[in-house]
């Protein structure tokens, strides 16, 4: 049945709301060239050129109404009212002059006084079906009593904007009216845009509600219901972790802890799928079936068989598919309050310890720091290990402050007893190229004994250089490996080491230290070196 969008201005298309995936699978092999279908039933598609977000093209319309709670900077750059006006026009001109177009009304968030109702309109069924599962889908009844959307995606990336447009600096341009409650792509196909600017919307609304908005996986414990978070940047591992087959699975990226628990944001997955295989994530792989999309993977022409391994086109190749995928999955994606809050970090350095217990103001200085690092091999020109700092382990979809929401933590980790975990996934017995990767059995044993409860009263000992309460009895660990400097061949080098890291923390904290207690700065790692 046809579907009017009149009210945004879209008159000439025809419009068709809510389709299903078949018949998204039929749209697409039909009006989408180079579309095609897995051997194992994932529709196939490409995003053209632009195979990952674009954070610098990134905007937030400067309105007197949210501009003095939104962080301005190097995340969110102001762009004015008259520019977004002007790109808005232009996307709502092209989706004009399309012959058909999707709508996909669902909402994100799903704890119902929290839930956003969100209008997708885009030209490609690619895009559809990729919002119709990392959204939350309506049942019948509700896409009935849908009503005026929150929050309105204007998805025109076929179409590039003005580069000589007031505000722009390429042909790509992703921006947010928070006012408006509307966003608009240009210049970008690529799906996960569109995620993230759903996100970055509730990253304004829900601390303003006294709501943790979190770029973090969740689970929950089968038997006793307790549940758990787990920040991470790529590479630590937060994924793989979180994909337990002993525990439900809230969710893999984004959530929000409320009064009345933590929820999952998004109705689906969005998985890497570089070198995947059935033996290294089997939730994740059988999860890649009819429904799911599949985003610029090269594919054996005859079998359709997609070869994960090959990284011709992107290694960010990845999956996107509903949560009821995941065998694990709990759903509705709820779960009571936390009872451990737990940051991974891939130390490449090799002196943070397999996991230490964090105070509370402890827990606000590493949630604001939001460390990892990146070694050789994972980005080009990177040959020496490098500090990563993302705030909030999630600083690209900030809106407000960091403060704003390591406030909010501390607040929720207080009032629920929540215990916070630094757990160091990187490097043991030396830093990258002279220790070794820590065994990911080591890891899923300090997880495991974290969920039981059995380290919340294991002793601990206080580092003198990163000040860190390292614990050094856990199951499933060697005593050696639970404190780095017994594990390096050189204390010594271990300590210089660890002091060097000590003040990559100080040096980026500055920023940061004018908006927090000083109980909260002097949390950092003292940086003191043994003698």
């Amino acid at each position: 049945m046809s579907f009017s969008l009149e009210q945004h201005g879209i008159t000439g298309p025809e419009v068709f709301r809510n389709l299903s995936p078949g018949s998204l699978y039929e749209e697409a092999i039909r009006h989408e060239p180079g579309t095609s279908i897995s051997d194992t039933g994932c529709l196939i598609a490409y995003s053209g050129e632009k195979t990952g977000r674009s954070p610098k093209d990134k905007r937030i319309v400067q309105n007197a109404q949210s501009a003095a709670d939104v962080w301005w900077g190097p995340v969110n750059f102001p762009l004015d009212e008259t520019t977004f006006c002007i790109n808005r026009e232009r996307a709502i001109d092209y989706l004009n002059t399309r012959s058909r177009l999707y709508c996909v009304d669902a909402f994100a968030g799903w704890d119902e006084q929290h839930r956003l109702r969100v209008r997708v309109i885009c030209a490609r069924p690619y895009h559809a079906l990729f919002m119709h599962n990392m959204l939350i889908r309506p049942t019948a009844e509700e896409l009935a009593q849908f009503g005026v959307p929150d929050l309105v995606i204007y998805n025109s990336g076929a179409f590039p904007a003005n580069r000589y447009t007031t505000g722009m600096t390429s042909r790509t341009s992703v921006d947010l009216s928070i006012e408006r409650g509307e966003v608009v792509l240009l210049g970008t196909e690529y799906a996960g845009e569109m995620k993230k600017a759903v996100f970055t919307y509730m990253n304004y609304m829900l601390p303003s509600r006294g709501v943790l908005s979190m770029h973090c996986s969740a689970t929950c414990d089968r038997e006793s219901g307790r549940s758990s978070v787990l920040f991470g940047l790529s590479g630590t591992g937060k994924t793989t972790l979180s994909a337990d087959p002993g525990r439900y699975l809230v969710g893999d990226d984004e959530h929000g802890w409320s009064d009345d628990g933590i929820f999952n944001i998004e109705g689906g997955c969005y998985a890497k799928a570089v070198y995947l295989t059935r033996e290294s994530e089997p939730e994740i792989f059988d999860a890649l079936r009819f429904g799911a999309v599949l985003e610029n993977v090269v594919f054996d022409e005859a079998m359709h068989h997609v070869d994960f391994n090959n990284t011709s086109i992107t290694e960010n190749t990845r999956g996107a598919y509903p949560i009821e995928y995941m065998r694990n999955a709990r759903v509705p994606c709820t779960a009571g309050h936390p009872h451990d809050v737990i940051f991974l970090t891939c130390d490449a350095f090799g002196v943070l310890p397999p996991v230490a217990r964090l105070t509370p103001e402890q827990a606000m200085y590493y949630f604001i720091s939001g460390y990892t690092a990146r070694v050789a091999g994972t980005e080009m020109g990177i040959r020496e290990p490098e500090a990563v700092f993302s705030p909030c382990f999630g600083g690209p979809f900030l809106v407000q402050h960091p403060a704003v929401y390591a406030r909010l933590l501390a607040d929720k980790v207080r009032r629920h007893d929540a215990a916070v975990w630094l757990v160091n996934t990187g490097w043991s017995g030396g830093g990258y190229g002279r220790g070794t990767r820590m065994p990911l059995s080591i890891t899923r044993a300090v997880i495991n004994q974290i969920h039981s409860g059995a380290l919340r009263h294991a002793p601990v000992v206080t580092d003198p250089v990163l000040g860190l309460a390292t614990v050094v009895e856990c199951e499933g660990v060697p005593s050696a490996m639970l404190q780095p400097v017994q594990c390096w061949p050189d204390a010594a080098a271990c300590q210089t080491a660890a002091a060097d890291l000590a003040g990559r923390f100080q040096e980026n904290f500055r920023q940061y230290a004018h908006q927090v207690p000083a109980e909260v700065s002097a949390a950092g790692p003292p940086g003191a070196v043994l003698s």
